[in-house]
Protein backbone atom coordinates (compact mmCIF):
# COMPACT_ATOMS: atom_id res chain seq x y z
CA UNK A 1 0.00 0.00 0.00
CA UNK A 2 1.28 3.20 -0.35
CA UNK A 3 2.01 5.68 2.27
CA UNK A 4 -1.17 7.53 3.26
CA UNK A 5 -2.01 9.95 5.78
CA UNK A 6 -5.19 8.60 7.69
CA UNK A 7 -7.32 12.13 8.46
CA UNK A 8 -9.63 11.67 11.46
CA UNK A 9 -12.67 13.75 11.23
CA UNK A 10 -14.20 14.23 15.11
CA UNK A 11 -16.37 17.36 15.11
CA UNK A 12 -19.60 15.29 16.05
CA UNK A 13 -21.62 16.25 19.18
CA UNK A 14 -22.87 12.97 19.09
CA UNK A 15 -26.16 13.44 20.90
CA UNK A 16 -27.98 10.47 19.26
CA UNK A 17 -26.25 8.46 21.62
CA UNK A 18 -27.38 9.93 25.03
CA UNK A 19 -26.65 10.03 27.79
CA UNK A 20 -23.70 8.27 27.13
CA UNK A 21 -22.57 10.81 24.81
CA UNK A 22 -22.62 14.36 24.99
CA UNK A 23 -21.50 17.54 22.87
CA UNK A 24 -18.55 17.40 25.92
CA UNK A 25 -17.23 14.23 25.56
CA UNK A 26 -18.87 12.61 22.29
CA UNK A 27 -19.55 9.54 21.13
CA UNK A 28 -15.86 8.45 19.74
CA UNK A 29 -14.43 8.86 23.00
CA UNK A 30 -16.16 6.70 24.62
CA UNK A 31 -15.85 2.60 24.57
CA UNK A 32 -18.68 0.50 23.04
CA UNK A 33 -16.78 -2.65 22.07
CA UNK A 34 -13.80 -4.01 23.98
CA UNK A 35 -11.61 -1.48 25.80
CA UNK A 36 -10.49 0.82 23.32
CA UNK A 37 -12.58 3.78 22.13
CA UNK A 38 -14.25 4.70 19.18
CA UNK A 39 -11.32 7.42 18.43
CA UNK A 40 -8.69 5.05 18.95
CA UNK A 41 -10.36 1.87 17.18
CA UNK A 42 -10.00 4.34 14.19
CA UNK A 43 -6.61 5.10 14.22
CA UNK A 44 -5.41 1.74 15.15
CA UNK A 45 -7.56 0.37 11.95
CA UNK A 46 -5.11 1.92 9.87
CA UNK A 47 -1.90 2.24 11.89
CA UNK A 48 1.17 0.90 11.00
CA UNK A 49 3.20 -0.53 7.76
CA UNK A 50 3.13 2.53 5.54
CA UNK A 51 0.52 4.66 7.10
CA UNK A 52 1.77 7.99 8.28
CA UNK A 53 0.97 9.28 12.31
CA UNK A 54 -2.72 10.59 11.67
CA UNK A 55 -3.96 14.07 11.58
CA UNK A 56 -6.72 15.03 13.57
CA UNK A 57 -9.44 18.00 13.04
CA UNK A 58 -11.93 19.03 16.08
CA UNK A 59 -12.99 21.84 18.14
CA UNK A 60 -11.16 23.67 21.00
CA UNK A 61 -13.00 21.78 23.73
CA UNK A 62 -11.76 18.19 22.34
CA UNK A 63 -7.87 18.90 21.86
CA UNK A 64 -6.61 17.59 25.20
CA UNK A 65 -8.99 14.21 24.85
CA UNK A 66 -7.74 14.12 21.03
CA UNK A 67 -3.78 13.56 22.25
CA UNK A 68 -4.04 11.83 25.31
CA UNK A 69 -6.44 8.87 23.73
CA UNK A 70 -4.06 8.49 21.01
CA UNK A 71 -1.15 8.66 23.34
CA UNK A 72 -2.55 6.62 25.32
CA UNK A 73 -3.28 4.20 21.68
CA UNK A 74 0.17 4.45 20.51
CA UNK A 75 -0.36 6.71 17.68
CA UNK A 76 0.06 10.11 18.56
CA UNK A 77 -1.24 12.71 15.87
CA UNK A 78 1.02 14.39 13.52
CA UNK A 79 -1.08 17.54 13.96
CA UNK A 80 -4.56 18.52 15.58
CA UNK A 81 -6.27 20.85 13.37
CA UNK A 82 -8.55 22.77 15.76
CA UNK A 83 -12.01 24.08 14.09
CA UNK A 84 -12.98 27.78 16.14
CA UNK A 85 -16.73 26.59 14.72
CA UNK A 86 -18.26 23.41 12.96
CA UNK A 87 -18.96 24.43 9.01
CA UNK A 88 -19.35 20.73 7.90
CA UNK A 89 -16.94 18.11 6.40
CA UNK A 90 -16.12 19.90 3.34
CA UNK A 91 -14.40 22.83 5.32
CA UNK A 92 -12.50 19.84 7.90
CA UNK A 93 -11.33 18.31 4.88
CA UNK A 94 -9.99 21.19 3.25
CA UNK A 95 -7.97 22.47 6.45
CA UNK A 96 -6.49 19.09 6.37
CA UNK A 97 -5.42 19.41 2.85
CA UNK A 98 -3.92 22.66 3.23
CA UNK A 99 -1.87 21.73 6.59
CA UNK A 100 -0.24 18.31 4.28
CA UNK A 101 2.24 18.49 1.62
CA UNK A 102 -0.20 17.92 -1.63
CA UNK A 103 0.93 14.77 -2.86
CA UNK A 104 -0.35 13.15 0.34
CA UNK A 105 -2.58 10.88 0.09
CA UNK A 106 -5.66 11.21 2.36
CA UNK A 107 -7.58 8.66 4.25
CA UNK A 108 -10.83 10.62 5.71
CA UNK A 109 -12.36 8.66 8.52
CA UNK A 110 -14.86 9.57 10.70
CA UNK A 111 -13.68 8.95 14.45
CA UNK A 112 -17.06 7.15 15.46
CA UNK A 113 -17.50 4.28 13.25
CA UNK A 114 -17.37 0.68 13.96
CA UNK A 115 -15.97 -2.04 11.74
CA UNK A 116 -15.84 -5.37 13.29
CA UNK A 117 -14.15 -7.02 10.15
CA UNK A 118 -10.88 -5.02 9.88
CA UNK A 119 -8.73 -7.68 7.50
CA UNK A 120 -11.63 -7.12 4.89
CA UNK A 121 -11.06 -2.63 5.73
CA UNK A 122 -7.60 -3.01 5.14
CA UNK A 123 -8.10 -5.23 2.18
CA UNK A 124 -10.35 -2.45 0.82
CA UNK A 125 -8.50 0.35 1.93
CA UNK A 126 -5.66 -1.26 0.28
CA UNK A 127 -7.38 -0.95 -3.16
CA UNK A 128 -8.62 2.28 -2.32
CA UNK A 129 -4.82 4.02 -1.55
CA UNK A 130 -3.69 2.78 -4.95
CA UNK A 131 -6.37 3.93 -6.75
CA UNK A 132 -6.16 7.27 -5.38
CA UNK A 133 -2.78 8.20 -5.86
CA UNK A 134 -3.38 7.83 -9.29
CA UNK A 135 -5.57 10.71 -9.35
CA UNK A 136 -9.37 9.57 -8.58
CA UNK A 137 -11.44 10.47 -5.61
CA UNK A 138 -12.33 6.93 -3.90
CA UNK A 139 -15.41 6.60 -1.55
CA UNK A 140 -16.25 3.36 -0.07
CA UNK A 141 -19.26 1.63 -0.71
CA UNK A 142 -20.65 -0.44 2.12
CA UNK A 143 -22.42 -3.54 1.27
CA UNK A 144 -26.01 -3.50 2.28
CA UNK A 145 -27.34 -5.95 4.84
CA UNK A 146 -30.75 -4.66 4.08
CA UNK A 147 -32.89 -2.00 2.63
CA UNK A 148 -32.05 1.00 5.06
CA UNK A 149 -33.53 4.24 5.01
CA UNK A 150 -30.85 5.91 6.99
CA UNK A 151 -28.01 5.72 4.64
CA UNK A 152 -27.77 7.25 1.18
CA UNK A 153 -26.81 5.08 -1.84
CA UNK A 154 -23.82 4.64 -4.52
CA UNK A 155 -24.53 3.35 -8.05
CA UNK A 156 -21.59 1.93 -9.11
CA UNK A 157 -21.02 1.97 -12.73
CA UNK A 158 -20.13 -2.27 -12.76
CA UNK A 159 -19.63 -4.66 -10.49
CA UNK A 160 -16.66 -6.55 -11.24
CA UNK A 161 -13.42 -5.87 -10.01
CA UNK A 162 -12.19 -4.01 -6.51
CA UNK A 163 -13.27 -0.56 -7.65
CA UNK A 164 -15.60 0.70 -10.14
CA UNK A 165 -16.74 4.74 -11.19
CA UNK A 166 -19.28 5.99 -9.59
CA UNK A 167 -22.55 6.24 -11.75
CA UNK A 168 -24.62 9.11 -8.97
CA UNK A 169 -25.03 9.31 -5.71
CA UNK A 170 -28.57 9.00 -3.91
CA UNK A 171 -29.94 10.72 -1.01
CA UNK A 172 -31.66 8.50 1.76
CA UNK A 173 -34.75 6.89 -0.16
CA UNK A 174 -37.71 5.73 1.20
CA UNK A 175 -38.24 2.20 2.21
CA UNK A 176 -39.45 1.23 -1.64
CA UNK A 177 -36.69 2.76 -3.34
CA UNK A 178 -34.41 1.03 -0.65
CA UNK A 179 -35.40 -1.77 -1.47
CA UNK A 180 -34.90 -1.37 -5.40
CA UNK A 181 -31.37 0.15 -5.06
CA UNK A 182 -30.65 -3.21 -2.92
CA UNK A 183 -31.48 -5.17 -5.46
CA UNK A 184 -30.16 -3.65 -8.06
CA UNK A 185 -26.61 -3.83 -6.48
CA UNK A 186 -26.44 0.16 -5.32
CA UNK A 187 -24.18 0.54 -1.78
CA UNK A 188 -24.62 2.40 1.13
CA UNK A 189 -22.48 5.90 1.03
CA UNK A 190 -20.13 5.48 4.21
CA UNK A 191 -18.53 8.44 4.38
CA UNK A 192 -15.32 7.74 4.17
CA UNK A 193 -12.75 9.04 1.30
CA UNK A 194 -8.99 8.54 0.00
CA UNK A 195 -7.91 11.02 -2.07
CA UNK A 196 -4.59 13.26 -2.64
CA UNK A 197 -4.41 16.69 -1.19
CA UNK A 198 -3.58 18.06 -4.54
CA UNK A 199 -6.64 16.63 -6.16
CA UNK A 200 -9.48 17.16 -3.51
CA UNK A 201 -8.34 21.15 -3.30
CA UNK A 202 -8.13 21.02 -7.30
CA UNK A 203 -11.47 19.99 -7.46
CA UNK A 204 -13.16 21.72 -3.84
CA UNK A 205 -11.64 25.15 -6.23
CA UNK A 206 -13.59 23.54 -9.16
CA UNK A 207 -16.60 23.35 -7.59
CA UNK A 208 -16.81 25.52 -3.83
CA UNK A 209 -14.05 27.91 -4.33
CA UNK A 210 -15.15 29.65 -1.47
CA UNK A 211 -14.56 27.01 0.86
CA UNK A 212 -10.65 26.42 -0.07
CA UNK A 213 -10.55 30.79 -0.25
CA UNK A 214 -11.83 30.57 3.81
CA UNK A 215 -10.14 27.78 5.12
CA UNK A 216 -6.83 29.42 3.86
CA UNK A 217 -7.10 32.82 5.23
CA UNK A 218 -8.44 30.84 8.88
CA UNK A 219 -4.37 28.84 7.93
CA UNK A 220 -2.03 30.58 10.09
CA UNK A 221 1.05 31.25 8.43
CA UNK A 222 3.05 29.10 11.01
CA UNK A 223 1.68 25.63 11.40
CA UNK A 224 4.71 24.28 11.91
CA UNK A 225 3.83 22.82 15.64
CA UNK A 226 1.10 19.99 16.60
CA UNK A 227 -1.70 22.06 17.52
CA UNK A 228 -2.72 24.20 14.49
CA UNK A 229 -5.81 26.90 15.32
CA UNK A 230 -7.81 27.80 12.77
CA UNK A 231 -8.52 31.79 12.45
CA UNK A 232 -12.18 33.31 12.64
CA UNK A 233 -12.34 33.61 9.29
CA UNK A 234 -12.89 29.56 9.08
CA UNK A 235 -16.40 30.79 9.44
CA UNK A 236 -16.91 32.74 6.37
CA UNK A 237 -16.65 29.26 5.20
CA UNK A 238 -20.17 27.55 3.29
CA UNK A 239 -21.56 24.67 5.97
CA UNK A 240 -21.19 21.61 3.40
CA UNK A 241 -20.28 18.35 3.26
CA UNK A 242 -17.58 16.87 0.82
CA UNK A 243 -20.44 14.96 -0.78
CA UNK A 244 -22.49 17.95 -1.75
CA UNK A 245 -19.56 19.79 -2.12
CA UNK A 246 -17.65 17.79 -4.70
CA UNK A 247 -18.03 13.77 -4.25
CA UNK A 248 -21.38 14.31 -5.85
CA UNK A 249 -20.62 16.78 -8.93
CA UNK A 250 -16.85 15.60 -9.75
CA UNK A 251 -15.86 13.01 -12.62
CA UNK A 252 -13.39 11.72 -11.00
CA UNK A 253 -15.72 9.55 -8.10
CA UNK A 254 -14.88 6.16 -7.61
CA UNK A 255 -16.40 3.73 -5.35
CA UNK A 256 -14.20 0.44 -3.95
CA UNK A 257 -17.21 -2.00 -1.76
CA UNK A 258 -16.75 -2.53 1.44
CA UNK A 259 -18.72 -5.55 3.27
CA UNK A 260 -16.71 -5.44 6.56
CA UNK A 261 -19.68 -5.28 9.21
CA UNK A 262 -19.55 -1.54 9.14
CA UNK A 263 -21.75 1.05 10.79
CA UNK A 264 -21.54 4.59 12.04
CA UNK A 265 -22.97 4.09 15.22
CA UNK A 266 -26.19 6.51 14.63
CA UNK A 267 -28.45 5.21 17.28
CA UNK A 268 -28.84 2.60 20.09
CA UNK A 269 -30.20 0.54 17.64
CA UNK A 270 -27.37 0.40 15.58
CA UNK A 271 -24.96 -0.13 18.43
CA UNK A 272 -27.43 -3.57 19.45
CA UNK A 273 -27.15 -4.25 15.52
CA UNK A 274 -23.51 -4.27 15.68
CA UNK A 275 -22.96 -6.03 19.06
CA UNK A 276 -25.63 -8.48 18.41
CA UNK A 277 -26.05 -9.70 14.39
CA UNK A 278 -27.96 -12.73 15.53
CA UNK A 279 -30.21 -11.25 17.77
CA UNK A 280 -30.36 -11.30 21.73
CA UNK A 281 -29.59 -9.12 24.45
CA UNK A 282 -26.19 -6.99 25.26
CA UNK A 283 -25.24 -5.40 28.33
CA UNK A 284 -22.33 -3.70 29.65
CA UNK A 285 -21.51 -3.08 33.49
CA UNK A 286 -23.34 -4.15 36.51
CA UNK A 287 -26.53 -5.51 34.90
CA UNK A 288 -29.20 -7.93 35.62
CA UNK A 289 -31.35 -8.98 32.51
CA UNK A 290 -34.35 -11.23 33.41
CA UNK A 291 -36.69 -12.68 30.60
CA UNK A 292 -34.96 -9.64 28.45
CA UNK A 293 -34.84 -10.13 24.66
CA UNK A 294 -33.73 -8.16 21.79
CA UNK A 295 -32.12 -5.24 24.01
CA UNK A 296 -29.09 -3.24 24.72
CA UNK A 297 -28.66 -2.56 28.68
CA UNK A 298 -25.60 -0.52 29.69
CA UNK A 299 -24.74 0.79 33.74
CA UNK A 300 -22.25 2.87 34.17
CA UNK A 301 -22.08 3.62 37.43
CA UNK A 302 -25.42 2.17 39.14
CA UNK A 303 -26.21 -1.65 39.32
CA UNK A 304 -29.16 -1.83 36.73
CA UNK A 305 -32.07 -4.63 36.84
CA UNK A 306 -34.21 -4.74 33.93
CA UNK A 307 -36.96 -8.02 34.12
CA UNK A 308 -39.48 -8.75 31.64
CA UNK A 309 -38.90 -6.89 28.98
CA UNK A 310 -38.01 -6.92 25.09
CA UNK A 311 -37.11 -4.57 22.35
CA UNK A 312 -35.73 -2.06 24.64
CA UNK A 313 -32.58 0.29 25.39
CA UNK A 314 -31.92 1.15 28.76
CA UNK A 315 -28.67 3.27 29.56
CA UNK A 316 -27.23 4.93 33.03
CA UNK A 317 -24.58 7.27 33.17
CA UNK A 318 -24.22 9.83 35.61
CA UNK A 319 -25.50 12.43 32.52
CA UNK A 320 -29.08 10.60 33.24
CA UNK A 321 -30.94 7.26 32.61
CA UNK A 322 -32.30 6.07 28.96
CA UNK A 323 -35.55 3.66 28.48
CA UNK A 324 -36.88 3.64 25.24
CA UNK A 325 -38.40 1.15 22.79
CA UNK A 326 -35.20 0.24 20.84
CA UNK A 327 -36.75 0.71 17.40
CA UNK A 328 -37.49 4.51 18.55
CA UNK A 329 -34.20 4.96 18.54
CA UNK A 330 -33.61 8.07 16.31
CA UNK A 331 -36.43 9.66 19.33
CA UNK A 332 -33.12 9.97 21.75
CA UNK A 333 -33.14 13.10 20.34
CA UNK A 334 -36.22 14.35 22.11
CA UNK A 335 -34.34 13.39 24.97
CA UNK A 336 -31.06 15.01 24.24
CA UNK A 337 -32.73 18.33 23.41
CA UNK A 338 -34.74 18.34 27.23
CA UNK A 339 -31.43 18.07 28.94
CA UNK A 340 -29.69 20.66 26.60
CA UNK A 341 -33.07 23.25 27.77
CA UNK A 342 -32.24 22.24 31.35
CA UNK A 343 -28.94 22.62 31.43
CA UNK A 344 -29.24 25.94 29.95
CA UNK A 345 -32.55 27.11 31.79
Amino acid sequence: MATATPVILSGGSGTRLWPLSSATRPKQFHSLVGDETLIQATVRRVAGGESAPPLVVCNRAHVAEVVAQLEEAGSPPSKVVVEPMGRNTAPAVAAAALALDPDTVMMVLPADHLIPDEEAFREAMSVAVEVAAGGSLVTFGVVPTRPDTGYGYIEPAGTEGPAHRVERFVEKPDADTAARYVAAGYLWNSGMFVFRADVILEELRRHEPAVVEAVAAALPTDAAGTVVELGEEFGDSPAISIDHAVMERTDRAVVVPLDAGWTDVGSWNSVWEALAPEGGTVTSGEVLAVDVQRSYIRAESRPVAVIGLDDVVVVETPEGVLVMDRRRSQDVRLAAEWRASRDQG
